[in-house]
C-alpha cells in the first residue's frame, strides 16, 4: 500500500491551500492507497475522520505533526493536544503511553546549510551536530523524502537515517495540490486502521518511495 504519511488541509492548518476533497482528488490520481492528516499540532477527530473515509471511499488515518524544542514529529496514536508536549522528554513518555509511534519529520529545518561537498568539515559538523539531539529517541523512522525540500536537504535526512539506523519515510507534507504524490511510504501489509498503520510502524515494515521516477 501506498499512503503518504504528511499532509495539511485548510482551514486545520491555517497555512495550508488544501480542503480535504481536493486533497483526497488528487492523492486518488496520484494512485495513493491512502492518506494520514497530520495537522500542525492540532487533531483530527478520530470518528469524525472514519465517517468521511467511508464518505469518499478513501483510506483517511489520524496523525498530527507536533512542534518540540527540537523539530517536528509526525505522531500517531495520541487524540488531543496536551500542554508539555513540546518538551521532548514529556512527548516521548505520552508517545509510550498511548503506544503509538512518531516519525522525524524535515529533520533537516533550522539545521542545515546547502554544501558543495559533503566530505567538507561543515557539513560533518552540520551532520554531527543534528546527530545529537533528543529527538531522535523518540521515533520510529525518519522522513527522508519530504516533497517540499530540496535534493540536498532530502538527502541530509538519508544521510542522518543511515547514521542512526533508523528507516526513511516518504511523504508530500502537502499543503497545496503540486505537492501531493511525489513521495509516499510503502507497506507490504494492507493497512485500514490506525492500529494496524502504528503496527506497521513500530515494526519497520515501510519504506520511503518515489512516485514520480
Amino acid at each position: 500500500m501506498l499512503i503518504d504519511l504528511h499532509t495539511h488541509t485548510f482551514p486545520q492548518s491555517d497555512d495550508s491551500l488544501l480542503s480535504l476533497e481536493s486533497l483526497i482528488a488528487e492523492a486518488k490520481r496520484a494512485g495513493l492507497d491512502g492518506l494520514c492528516l497530520t495537522e500542525h499540532d492540532r487533531f483530527w477527530d478520530a470518528y469524525h475522520l472514519a465517517e468521511l473515509s467511508r464518505k469518499f471511499g478513501f483510506l483517511l488515518l489520524p496523525g498530527c505533526e507536533i512542534t518540540t524544542e527540537e523539530g517536528h514529529l509526525l505522531v500517531f496514536g495520541i487524540n488531543s493536544y496536551i500542554f508539555g508536549m513540546h518538551h521532548p522528554k514529556i512527548l516521548k513518555a505520552m508517545i509510550e503511553t498511548a503506544k503509538g509511534v512518531a516519525i522525524a519529520a524535515h529533520p533537516y529545518r533550522r539545521r542545515f546549510k546547502s554544501f558543495d561537498s559533503k566530505d567538507s568539515n561543515d557539513y560533518l559538523q552540520e551532520v554531527n551536530q543534528a546527530l545529537s539531539s533528543p529527538l531522535f529517541s523518540l521515533v520510529h523512522g525518519i522522513e527522508i523524502l519530504n516533497g517540499r525540500a530540496s535534493n540536498s536537504e532530502n538527502s541530509f535526512a538519508q544521510e542522518l537515517s543511515l547514521r542512526l539506523n533508523l528507516k526513511g519515510t516518504g511523504s508530500s507534507d502537502a499543503h497545496d495540490t503540486k505537492e501531493i504524490g511525489r513521495y509516499a511510504t510503502e507497506f507490504p501489509d494492507q493497512i485500514d486502521t490506525l492500529e494496524e498503520l502504528i503496527e506497521a510502524i513500530s515494526k519497520g515494515r515501510f519504506q520511503a518511495v518515489s512516485l514520480r521516477e
